[in-house]
C-alpha cells in the first residue's frame, strides 16, 4: 500500500478509529449539501430524534433543480419548489449556513466551496454528489457519499470508509495549441478506462499539472470519478495559496502563514510510495471529444472512431450501443458532426476562466442559426464577475442565452433539457444516454472553447483551425 502520500497523511490525521467492519471512521472537516440528496437524510435524523452534531461544519446551497430562467417564487416546477422549501426549513432548524438564491452566493456546490474559501488543503470533504472529487484540486480528500452516509455525517460529523490504493498520474511535457485541462482529463480516462480507477484515488502531478491554474486543476479532479477513481487530488503549492488568500473563510495574517506551513507538511513526501504510477505525455494530447455514450469513448478531434475489433473485448458491446445511439461509424472522425445545442456550464467548466476563454473565442462571431446556445454560470459570483467584465454582452450579442447559476443541462433536472434526438456540444462531464434530459438526446463532451466553436459553425470543430478563421 501507499506510504507518505498526501492521501495517507490526511487520512491518518482524520482517523477516529477502525471499526469492527474493517472500515475506518474519519472525521469530516467540511460537509456540503444541496437540495436533492439531503432531504431523506434529514428525515432519517427526525425519525431517530437526532440533531445535527456540528452545523458549523456544514454548508448548503441549491443547484440541481433550481431554474436558470424565471426564479420567481414559487417555482413553476412544483417538485423543485418543494425540494427548495424543504432544504430551507432543514437548514433553518439546524442552524446550517445556506447560500440561497437571494444571497448572491448561490451556485453549484463544487463551485461555491472553493470560491468562498470553504475548501482548503488537508481537509476531508464530503457531499452527496459524485463530483465532490473537484475539491481535491486543493490538496483535500473529497468524496461523494450516499444518503445514509449524509445522515451519519449530520449526526456524528464522521463517515465510515475503506482506504484505497493511490495511483500517481504524471502528465509530462507541455500542452499543445488548443489543448485544455478538459482535454487532459478526457485523455486520461480514454487511456485508463472508465473503470481503470476502481479501488484507487488519483494523485495528479507532473509539469503540466503543476503549471495549471486552480480552475484547471478543479476540472481535472472533477472528472476523476468518470475514470472510476474514488477521488483525485493535487498537492497544494504556491498556486493554491495565492488562490485562497483573501477569501472570506480563510484565515489571514500570521495565521495564514501558519496554515501554509501546515499545508506544505501534508503534501506527499519526496520519497512517497505509490501503488501505481502512470505517465501521460502531455505534448501528445490533442483537442478531444467524446464519440460515444461514456466519458471513456474519446478521440482527438482529427482521429477516427475505433472499430470494435480494435477495442478490448469487454468494451465492444458498449461501442456497438454507442455507434447506434450517436449515429456514427468506425473510421469516421467527429469533426463536422452536426449539433443542435451548445451548453457552457457545469461544475466541470462553469467557472469565470472558462467563460472568459469561451468569450475570447466567440467575440465578433455569431451563433449558427440552427443552434440553441446557452451559458449557465457556475455561481452567482461567477455571473456577477462575468457581467462586470462585459462577458455577458459578448455572449448575448453573439446569440447565446445568458442564464442564472445552476447545474442546468449537465443533468437536465430543471427546464434546461435536450428535446428528442438533439445533439449537444457540452462542457459538462457525462454523456450517458438520457443524461441531458432526453432518452434520445446525444451528448458530445468537449472543452468550453470547443463548445463555442461548435456553436458558431453548427458542427464539432477543431479549435485549432477555427481560431484561424477571422470573425465576420
Amino acid at each position: 500500500m501507499s506510504d507518505g502520500t498526501l492521501y495517507d497523511h490526511v487520512w491518518d490525521e482524520h482517523l477516529v478509529e477502525t471499526l469492527p467492519t474493517g472500515q475506518d471512521q474519519l472525521f469530516v472537516g467540511l460537509h456540503l449539501i444541496h437540495e436533492v440528496t439531503s432531504p431523506q437524510a434529514f428525515g432519517m435524523l427526525r425519525e431517530r430524534e437526532l440533531e445535527v452534531a456540528f452545523p458549523e461544519q456544514t454548508h448548503a446551497t441549491v443547484d440541481h433543480i433550481v431554474p436558470t430562467g424565471d426564479r420567481s417564487r414559487p417555482f413553476q416546477d412544483g417538485a423543485a419548489e418543494t425540494m427548495l422549501e424543504e432544504l430551507e426549513e432543514n437548514v433553518r432548524k439546524a442552524g446550517i449556513r445556506f447560500s440561497g438564491p437571494e444571497t448572491g452566493n448561490q451556485g453549484i456546490v463544487h463551485v461555491i466551496g472553493p470560491e468562498q474559501g470553504l475548501t482548503q488543503p488537508g481537509m476531508t470533504i464530503v457531499c452527496g454528489d459524485s463530483h465532490t472529487a473537484t475539491h481535491g484540486a486543493f490538496g483535500a480528500l473529497a468524496f461523494g457519499i450516499g444518503t445514509s452516509q449524509i445522515r451519519d455525517v449530520l449526526a456524528t460529523q464522521s463517515v465510515a470508509m475503506e482506504k484505497q490504493a493511490v495511483r500517481r498520474i504524471e502528465v509530462t511535457g507541455e500542452l499543445g495549441e488548443g489543448v485544455t485541462a478538459k482535454d487532459v482529463v478526457l485523455s486520461i480516462i480514454r487511456e485508463l478506462g472508465t473503470d481503470g480507477g476502481v479501488g484507487y484515488v488519483y494523485e495528479y502531478g507532473g509539469d503540466v499539472v503543476e503549471s495549471m491554474s486552480m480552475h484547471e486543476r478543479m476540472t481535472l479532479c472533477n472528472m476523476s470519478i468518470e475514470g472510476g477513481a474514488r477521488a483525485g487530488y493535487v498537492n497544494p503549492d504556491k498556486t493554491t495559496y495565492e488562490y485562497l488568500e483573501g477569501r472570506e473563510a480563510v484565515t489571514t495574517g500570521d495565521a495564514f502563514e501558519e496554515r501554509k506551513a501546515y499545508w506544505d507538511s501534508i503534501s506527499s513526501d519526496p520519497d512517497a510510495t505509490y501503488d501505481d504510477v502512470v505517465e501521460i505525455d502531455g505534448s501528445a494530447i490533442k483537442p478531444s471529444v467524446t464519440w460515444g455514450i461514456t466519458p471513456g469513448q474519446v478521440v482527438g478531434i482529427t482521429e477516427t472512431i475505433p472499430a470494435p475489433e480494435d477495442l478490448p473485448a469487454d468494451k465492444r458491446e458498449t461501442a456497438e450501443q454507442a455507434y447506434d445511439h450517436m449515429g456514427v461509424a468506425p473510421g469516421q472522425t467527429m469533426e463536422g458532426y452536426e449539433i443542435d445545442v451548445a451548453f457552457l456550464g457545469s461544475c466541470t467548466n462553469g467557472r469565470l476562466s472558462d467563460l472568459r476563454q469561451a468569450a475570447e473565442v466567440l467575440e465578433g462571431r455569431e451563433v449558427h442559426p440552427d443552434v440553441r446556445a446557452m451559458v449557465v454560470p457556475g455561481s452567482q459570483r461567477v455571473k456577477a464577475a462575468a457581467e462586470a467584465a462585459g462577458l455577458d454582452q459578448i455572449f448575448r450579442e453573439s446569440g447565446f442565452e445568458w442564464r442564472e447559476a445552476g447545474c442546468s443541462m449537465c443533468l437536465g433536472m430543471n427546464e434546461d433539457q435536450l428535446e428528442g434526438d438533439e445533439v449537444s456540444a457540452s462542457s459538462s462531464n457525462r454523456n450517458f444516454i438520457g443524461r441531458q434530459g432526453s432518452k434520445d438526446g446525444r451528448t458530445v463532451l468537449m472543452s468550453p472553447q470547443m463548445v463555442t466553436a461548435a456553436a458558431v459553425t453548427g458542427e464539432v470543430t477543431d479549435i485549432r483551425s477555427f481560431e484561424e478563421v477571422k470573425p465576420v
